[in-house]
This record gives structure tokens, C-alpha cells and sequence, in this order.
């Protein structure tokens, strides 16, 4: 089945960095997305704000990222659920191209 994301935006908190108990560096990422899109012959504002998780060799690749940095991000959608019970979709990253 599939699920893919790419979308472009900036990030707008600085990255959170981790360690897993196993060693596997953690970044995440809060990624805002602003456009005019087309729907229905219309054009439409689009906002988005998505918690980015980036791990393993991606995070050491992308390790200079910074809050106001521009990327576009690949990768899939899966639903992530707080300790408070509350869920969300976080999108994990499988390639990242810094665009300034």
C-alpha cells in the first residue's frame, strides 16, 4: 500500500535532538508549509504545520539543520500517540534536500 509525503517548508522551532536507548540519533522537526493550491478550478490557501521525526544516518546527514532552514522532506505518515492519549500524524523522514 502506499503512503508517501513530500512537502516543502520551513522549519519553525528550533530541531530536537535524541539518542534512543539503543543508540539511534533522533531529530525532530516542526515543518511549516504555506501555498496557494488549486481545487476545484479555485485557488486555495494551504497551511500546514507537521512534526517531522528524522532517525538514524538521515539525522547524521542533515545534523546542521536549524530553525528557518528550508527543506523538502520525503517520507511516510504514521500516527504517533502522546502519553496523555492524544494522537497525531507525524511524518518520518526518508530523504531531506536542503533548499537554503
Amino acid at each position: 500500500m502506499d503512503n508517501c509525503l513530500v512537502i516543502t517548508g520551513v522549519i519553525c522551532r528550533q530541531p530536537d535532538r535524541s539518542e534512543s536507548p539503543a543508540g539511534v540519533p533522533h531529530m525532530h522537526l516542526s515543518l511549516e508549509h504555506k501555498s496557494m493550491q488549486q481545487e476545484a478550478g479555485y485557488n486555495r490557501a494551504s497551511y500546514v504545520r507537521l512534526q517531522v521525526v528524522v532517525a538514524g544516518e538521515l539525522c547524521r546527514q542533515t545534523h546542521n539543520l536549524m530553525q528557518g532552514s528550508v527543506v523538502r522532506v520525503t517520507g511516510f505518515l504514521n500516527r504517533h500517540q502522546s502519553p496523555s492519549g492524544q494522537a497525531k500524524l507525524v511524518l518520518h523522514a526518508q530523504r531531506i534536500e536542503i533548499l537554503s
